[in-house]
């Protein structure tokens, strides 16, 4: 079912934020850091706070997996609730900065989080350096700037796709504007991925990224059911969409990408709330 000119690597954020955590120096972290996120961030800030000796104040919406949150808090990350929207993440984490003294790593807009996501690059093209195409999920666009970056950096004819979910489509919309477009509201379940991107983020992906492929949530969950069931992998839906826009007709029918023969698609998360995906399953 998978062509033998694709591939695929599991990864997870913890290369952005120990980067990020351990180049600040000690009079930065001296009262710990303070970030916001639905979950993987959340969990990477929180471990790599406890490997360097600090406390991590972690702003997570109220409607983000319990699998995640137990994630911070076995890292030993303080969890401060918000409400599901951006505006409500950024202020009370602004609030629990102003309070602490923390210091704010952003999830995505901070050049120490772009430059350690850019290590999967690294890794990847190293263990095999023909990859002509990454598949990367967006949301704020952290991972996939870094990727692009780096990846580009050793090959700047190769190319770098985002896979984006259809209820949370502002990149793509973003690219066909020029501009960056947001969303009243997001509906998707690839959690991981309803932010918006960032000024820093966004120079990134419409300079460095090749194009945007939306998939359905019913596509997701099909991916993850093949990561499952096929690869033996646990992958969330944030990080099955990579797999869902390999497969989609965007991808297989565009001529633009009909030379691509040897795909990486980056699997990012395994933190799954098994309650919801056999609910999902089963619709």
């Amino acid at each position: 079912m998978f062509s033998e000119g694709v591939r695929m690597m599991f990864i997870r954020g913890e290369g952005g934020a120990c980067n990020a955590i351990f180049s600040l120096k000690d009079e930065q972290a001296a009262n710990g850091v303070v970030t916001h996120s639905s979950g993987n961030h959340a969990a990477a800030v929180s471990l790599a706070a406890k490997l360097r000796g600090i406390p991590a104040y972690i702003v997570i919406p109220k409607n983000a997996p319990i699998c995640k949150v137990e994630n911070v808090r076995r890292y030993g990350g303080n969890v401060i609730w918000s409400d599901a929207t951006m505006q409500s993440r950024e202020s009370i984490a602004n609030n629990v900065l102003q309070e602490t003294g923390a210091f704010l790593v952003h999830p995505f807009n901070d050049g120490r989080i772009i430059s350690g996501q850019g290590t999967i690059s690294l890794e990847l093209l190293e263990q095999i350096p023909q990859i002509d195409t990454i598949i990367v999920p967006i949301s704020g666009g952290g991972l996939i700037s870094g990727v692009a970056l780096a990846a580009k950096s050793i090959n700047p004819k190769i190319r770098i796709l985002a896979a984006e979910p259809r209820g949370a489509n502002d990149a793509a919309l973003s690219m066909a504007a020029g501009e960056i477009v947001t969303l009243p509201q997001t509906n998707t379940i690839a959690d991981g991925l309803r932010a918006f991107l960032g000024d820093l983020t966004w120079p990134i992906v419409r300079d460095f990224v090749d194009g945007v492929i939306t998939v359905e949530d019913k596509d997701i969950i099909e991916a993850m059911r093949m990561c499952y069931e096929i690869l033996k992998v646990a992958v969330e839906p944030s990080g099955a969409i990579g797999l869902a826009a390999v497969l989609s007709a965007t991808f297989l029918e565009n001529p633009a990408w009909k030379d691509c023969s040897n795909v990486a698609i980056i699997l990012s998360g395994g933190n799954v709330d098994l309650g919801v995906l056999w609910e999902s399953f089963n619709k």
